[in-house]
């Protein structure tokens, strides 16, 4: 019987673990659509930076970018219907008040992280071949605070 109680509350706790990481099968709290083009003028979008779930605890992440650690939500903050990127790169960067991270999973379902490529403690990722597709974002921070950002996505030709 206590093995049995065992493998059960391992089994929750490893449940509730996976549950406790940003999630790409989720919707954006915002949802955007935008071509290359569009996107070749910047748009910003006001968002809190934070969330409860440490990125070191999600093993199932493995970004492509830098790796470090970080404060997200579940669900994402943006998720983008992203369209007519041939011949773009496409930047994507925070400014905060605080020290944020940036995380992404792109169309092609790879994952990307940054911490400070954009400076003053800031994300900044960028993709130079983006794909056509759904594009999520979360903006969170490096220690877990909350805080006051922008999140801007701008494209530039190749």
């Amino acid at each position: 019987m206590k093995r049995i109680l065992v493998a059960v509350v391992a089994f929750l706790c490893l449940s509730t673990a996976a549950m406790a990481c940003p999630d790409y099968g989720l919707m954006g709290v915002e949802s955007y659509d935008s071509s290359g083009q569009q996107l070749y003028q910047e748009r910003t979008f006001r968002v809190t930076a934070g969330g409860t779930n440490s990125l070191d605890r999600c093993r199932h992440i493995r970004p492509q970018s830098d790796t470090g650690p970080g404060y997200f939500t579940d669900a994402p903050d943006f998720t983008f219907e992203i369209y007519g990127m041939n011949g773009y790169q496409l930047v994507i960067s925070v400014v905060s008040s605080c020290d944020s991270a940036l995380l992404i999973n792109t169309p092609s379902a790879t994952w990307y992280y940054d911490d400070d490529d954009n400076g003053n403690l800031d994300p900044r990722i960028v993709l130079t071949h983006p794909a056509n597709g759904i594009l999520d974002v979360w903006v969170g921070t490096y220690d877990g605070d909350y805080c006051d950002a922008v999140l801007s996505l701008e494209t530039f030709y190749r």
